[in-house]
């Protein structure tokens, strides 16, 4: 049997490669299942949902195999899968999902009913999602395979892609998600809150869905860099106290049509010199989105954050002035992204060069054992997303 390595959270701020189990054909709970299939994993990828774990500010335990941004070929499978071979190489949605349940067959796929027994939904390597083992390692399990995974139809092609077919696991479909929820569409406005892989991949979204004008907000210099660079209008979120006064100097006028938050329970509000203050952020949001227009909010909320400021924020309870919503006839739209909505199309996106996603999150490959420098770069804001090629199947560029 082959040996097994993955990235491990030691707490907080800590993460080191280390031996794991090889992966059984087993549910969390220690049930054996023929419905799943095992892959040696060709890329997986280091997600800003991983960092709020690693900073601590979730109540993620010791030992947690991180990791949901799956890549990967087939080795072994149950007896149960009947329409995926070995060797097939496949992606992997973060969402674990049974396909089974009235919400997958809803194909609301991130709040599946039966892959988690503490809430709605499931995801690798992730608190509070089920307890599946995550795959920032060389092997993985992927439970109800046949319903799960997106096999690509030409082998050798996806390999020539993989660093933008990486993507499709989480982010680009997450960020996807988030402008479409926001109402984007032809000859839209945009802003998104975050200049990260979510962020950016929300942008390159909005500009295949047809904006006419796409603006990324930050405060970190070298993201906003790249994001100017990969051609989107951008604005300092750290040097003017008003939002919509940035804009009008892009737009003509202080809205727009639609909105993404992009970051998330970490987010730092306009002005407040780097403190977590995502209500801030929402409510800016509401104040520069024009009247009827549409909020996306795919960045993550969780309901228990330890390392929160206040009690109230411990809780996942925020200061949201929904009453300036409601006025506004706004419309929101949060939680997790259902992949399996999206990956497909967007995978034929990518193979026609439709959205060069790699270059616009400007992916980065890394050896599995330079993860937790990986992680170190990533918490400072590096403008990079970081692929982890565990098994060395990724050719150099």
């Amino acid at each position: 049997m082959a040996t097994n390595h993955g990235v491990v959270y030691m707490g907080p701020n800590k993460v080191e490669v280390q031996s794991i189990d090889y992966p059984k054909m087993q549910n969390p709970q220690g049930k054996a299942i023929e419905h799943g299939a095992i892959l040696r994993i060709v890329s997986t990828n280091i997600c800003g949902s991983d960092q709020h774990m690693v900073r601590g500010r979730t109540t993620a335990p010791k030992g947690i195999v991180l990791g949901h941004e799956i890549t990967g070929e087939i080795i072994e499978k149950g007896k149960d899968v009947e329409f995926l071979d070995i060797g097939d190489l496949v992606s992997v949605p973060f969402n674990v999902a049974c396909g089974r349940c009235r919400a997958c067959r809803e194909r609301n796929t991130g709040v599946c009913l039966n892959v988690n027994k503490q809430q709605p939904g499931g995801a690798y390597g992730y608190v509070d999602m089920g307890g599946w083992v995550g795959g920032q390692a060389n092997y993985v399990l992927v439970p109800y395979a046949d319903f799960n995974l997106l096999k690509f139809p030409d082998k050798a092609r996806a390999m020539e892609k993989i660093t933008d077919l990486t993507m499709l696991s989480d982010i680009l479909p997450t960020g996807f998600h988030g402008a479409k929820t926001a109402g984007v569409t032809v000859g839209s406005t945009v802003y998104i809150a975050g200049a990260g892989p979510v962020g950016l991949a929300a942008a390159a979204s909005a500009q295949i869905l047809g904006a006419a004008v796409i603006i990324v907000g930050d405060r970190q210099a070298e993201r906003l860099a790249h994001a100017k660079k990969v051609g989107f209008e951008t604005v300092d979120i750290s040097k003017h106290d008003r939002l919509g006064e940035q804009i009008a100097q892009i737009l003509g006028e202080p809205v727009v049509d639609a909105a993404v938050d992009a970051v998330g329970f970490e987010a730092s509000g306009h002005g407040s010199k780097g403190e977590a203050a995502p209500a801030a952020v929402l409510n800016e949001l509401m104040d520069i989105t024009f009247v009827a227009g549409g909020l996306g909010i795919p960045g993550l909320y969780v309901v228990e954050d330890p390392g929160a400021p206040n009690e109230d924020a411990k809780k996942g309870m925020l200061k949201v002035r929904i009453g300036k919503g409601w006025s506004k006839s706004l419309h929101f739209h949060t939680g997790q992204a259902p992949v399996l909505q999206y990956n497909r199309q967007l995978m034929m996106a990518i193979l026609h060069d439709r959205i060069p996603i790699a270059k616009i999150v400007n992916a980065t490959v890394i050896p599995l054992e330079q993860a937790p420098q990986g992680y170190q770069d990533f918490d400072k804001g590096a403008a990079k997303k970081f692929v982890l090629n565990p098994n060395g199947l990724i050719k150099a560029a």
